[in-house]
């Protein structure tokens, strides 16, 4: 405990407070990000997240009284007081964050040790009080609290009432809500109460404990078994100003290359190589568009990381080649454990510079994993992850595109790795305990650099095992889950909250890892994978055949059916990315992201937004061919499929046979589209489409579209295509667009511009004065346009 406060002093956004037992600070990072800090280490930590950060003088003002500060920005109220209890209010001075007065109170656990000891031996589990923190803060609970975050954990989007460990943890077992610990640590979330939303992003690495009033329902708290007391408050009031501010500190997600948003296919495995040139083949074959194929653990000699199996694929480069002819971009998996193999290179380097973690005594420490006995290289050190940077070179120069970080939590098949595991952090020694959570971050980075200094591209990377701004380096996967319909349910609340944890490059599984998928759970599974930022289809050896021709003619149609329907949205999903790279918004969004006013929306895990225009709500239980959905207030909505309008603000049955996923447009909206491609880069897109969807009364609005080369990093020089289209409905029966561009420095603009007009009905098209003539079929009419600047509609 603390104890009082003695005194205070400022220098610029940094109040240093001196109590009777200890040390703190407050630093107004902006008017709405304020960091508390209590050292408990002997030195703060440099944070492993926030990188960079670029702060400015932030005014504020502090008054003092005998037991109390109290801070003021423009934006916020903060009183500190003794043993560092601090409450946070709003201008108008409405509580939003208070410390809870009082000692933790878990609800009692009735039984004996006896009972226990029965129990256990039959094999239930017993929840167990936790113990060991070193840092614990408790929060009041205030009345309809919602608590969003904490990125893919298991349960409903709303985690109130759930308690979760951050310890990354690699169980293959079936993941169901109960479990506490995955494989990524995001200790960042949000809370909504009042249609008023803050986030709090407790940045220690060690193991910690986030509680929402599973433990009691008078307060929800979060603690860590050691390390700093160090926390963020991020104030919207509105959730994406929290999500902009939690990515300002730990950074964004950079525009990927254009081919990663394509459908992509793996398995455990596609060994040897006549088994890959079959897969490709039958892709094009069967005019289901791909743009990667993934390797597995099986194509490396003996799991030796940055080898080949010179049996199964005896020249891998021609190989690669070969597959680029056809469109195809070869992924390889990357363990970060190095076999103990005298003489192979990779082992032979880490062991002559001391590039592995070492046990207390400083000799290398060695576990199992696939190779058999092996090293974990210290990603803790930068010498060590720009040695491993290097190394990408090895495999870009084989012409693989991409790079699947996997085991990277780390994973270990003799046991947990020991807590006294040393590592250099970058010059301070810490142990496992401090780094575990952030290995696999580590190597996402060392990764990142490694394939940006060896192609000069934007680095695909994917990564299982994460941390707190990890976005800046990699995409995420679920993990190992299962063909089963619950985690298709589980996987939308967990993509959901992954990307309000700025993780907004995401996917599942699609068809599920392991067991064996059916026909009905995959076609319902890839109509959610065709919304999903990263969208792959993987399964596991010594599963039944998973690709979208591996059932019957129907459940192919239906693969082939929503997989062109995603590369027609590459173009509005590249958009919703670009935008993300300026204010940390998801691609993937519960529908609260966009109607924070209304409540109906806050608990609804089974559909989500596609940016801000496309509403998804698929089918996710067996044999349902019709659901109830809700569509937000405020709006009206149209049917994607059959052009029928529907006000907001109401519950809809929607019939949805096998082959149909309920999707729903916002009025307003304007979509660009891209042809059919069997991968990208096949056509050269030189007409964008635009699908229109009119107000349904009246209403404006504007959409930018962005064009660039889709691999380079030229855009952050400025080399790149904004389109400005403006829509405005004057009348119902009456509507103008223009069209400008505000920036053009990427010479390969589009020639011309196709329209398709949902919902209108013999119309006169005037295109920048003249009468334009149109196609029309059914609910839509179609025009095409050289260099539109205006355009007037009536019908």
């Amino acid at each position: 405990m603390l104890g009082k406060i003695k005194s205070y002093t400022k220098k610029d956004n940094l109040l240093s407070i001196e109590f009777e037992n200890g040390t703190a600070s407050v630093t107004v990072v902006t008017a709405t990000i304020i960091n508390f800090f209590s050292p408990h280490l002997a030195q703060r930590r440099v944070s492993k997240a926030i990188e960079n950060l670029q702060t400015s003088s932030t005014p504020f003002s502090i008054d003092a009284d005998a037991d109390q500060l109290t801070i003021r920005t423009k934006k916020l109220k903060i009183l500190i007081s003794t043993d560092f209890k601090t409450d946070i209010y709003d201008t108008l001075g409405n509580p939003l964050c208070e410390d809870y007065r009082g000692d933790g109170q878990p609800f009692v656990r009735r039984g004996s040790s006896a009972q226990l000891e029965i129990a256990s031996q039959e094999g239930h589990k017993i929840d167990e009080q936790a113990s060991g923190e070193k840092i614990k803060i408790f929060k009041k609970m205030a009345e309809n609290t919602y608590f969003y975050g904490l990125g893919d954990k298991t349960g409903h989007l709303n985690k109130k009432d759930y308690h979760y460990r951050m310890w990354n943890t690699d169980n293959p077992n079936p993941h169901v809500e109960s479990f506490e610990a995955m494989y990524k640590t995001i200790p960042f979330f949000i809370a909504l109460r009042s249609q008023q939303a803050f986030g709090i992003f407790f940045d220690n690495s060690f193991e910690s404990t986030f509680d929402f009033g599973k433990e009691n329902s008078d307060y929800y708290a979060f603690s860590a078994k050691d390390g700093d007391l160090d926390y963020y408050f991020i104030y919207g009031p509105s959730m994406k100003t929290v999500i902009g501010g939690y990515t300002y500190l730990t950074g964004r997600t950079p525009l990927p290359q254009l081919w990663t948003l394509g459908y992509q296919q793996s398995r455990w495995a596609y060994t040897p190589e006549n088994r890959l040139h079959e897969i490709a083949d039958t892709f094009r074959q069967k005019d289901i568009p791909c743009d990667v194929i993934h390797l597995d653990i099986d194509y490396m000699d003996g799991y030796r990381v940055f080898t080949w199996d010179k049996k199964k694929f005896a020249d891998p480069t021609r190989t690669l080649t070969d597959l680029r002819k056809q469109g195809f971009k070869v992924v390889t998996i990357i363990d970060p454990a190095v076999k103990k193999d005298k003489g192979y290179t990779i082992y032979d380097e880490g062991l002559k510079n001391n590039y592995f973690a070492t046990d207390k005594d400083g000799i290398p420490y060695v576990n199992q994993v696939w190779p058999g006995d092996a090293l974990y290289p210290d990603f803790a050190n930068k010498t060590v992850r720009h040695w491993w940077s290097k190394n990408q070179k090895i495999m870009t120069d084989t012409g693989v595109s991409g790079i699947w970080n996997d085991m990277n939590e780390p994973a270990s098949f003799n046991g947990p790795l020991p807590d006294d595991v040393h590592f250099n952090n970058d010059g301070i020694s810490a142990d496992h305990r401090e780094i575990h959570n952030v290995y696999g971050h580590y190597m996402s980075k060392a990764t990142y650099e490694g394939l940006k200094e060896a192609t000069g591209k934007r680095p695909f990377v994917i990564t299982r095992a994460a941390y707190a701004g990890t976005q800046k380096y990699a995409t995420v996967w679920t993990g190992d889950n299962q063909s089963l319909w619950e985690h298709l349910r589980m996987s939308l609340p967990m993509l959901m909250n992954l990307g309000l944890s700025g993780i907004t490059f995401c996917g599942t599984d699609v068809g599920g890892f392991g067991f064996d998928c059916t026909a009905e759970l995959l076609s319902r599974w890839v109509q959610v994978g065709a919304f999903t930022p990263l969208f792959r289809n993987h399964s596991s050896i010594f599963t039944r055949d998973q690709e979208p021709w591996a059932f019957d003619e129907q459940t192919e149609a239906i693969n082939r059916k929503y997989i062109k329907l995603r590369y027609q949205l590459l173009p509005y999903l590249y958009d919703i990315l670009h935008e993300e790279e300026s204010n940390g918004l998801p691609m993937m969004r519960p529908l609260l992201l966009g109607y924070q006013s209304d409540e109906a929306t806050y608990e609804i895990n089974d559909e989500f937004l596609c940016g801000d225009q496309i509403l998804v709500a698929p089918i996710i239980e067996q044999g349902l061919t019709s659901r109830m959905l809700y569509l937000p207030k405020g709006d009206y909505w149209i049917d994607y499929w059959t052009k029928e309008v529907f006000a907001g603000g109401q519950y809809i049955i929607k019939k949805a046979p096998i082959d149909v996923c309920p999707i729903f447009v916002r009025e307003g909206s304007v979509i660009p589209l891209y042809p059919v491609q069997n991968y990208v880069g096949e056509k050269d897109v030189k007409q964008l489409t635009l699908s229109i969807y009119p107000f349904v009364r009246s209403g404006q609005t504007n959409y930018e579209h962005y064009q660039d080369d889709g691999e380079s990093f030229n855009y952050r020089s400025g080399v790149y295509n904004l389109y400005d289209f403006s829509l405005k409905q004057v009348n119902e029966h009456e509507l103008k667009m223009t069209l400008k561009r505000p920036h053009a420095e990427y010479d390969h603009a589009y020639h011309s511009f196709k329209f398709i007009l949902n919902r209108i009905n013999d119309p006169k098209i005037i295109v920048d004065g003249q009468i334009t003539p149109f196609d029309a079929a059914g609910e839509q009419l179609t025009f095409q346009a050289d260099d539109p600047k205006e355009i007037h509609i009536s019908y």
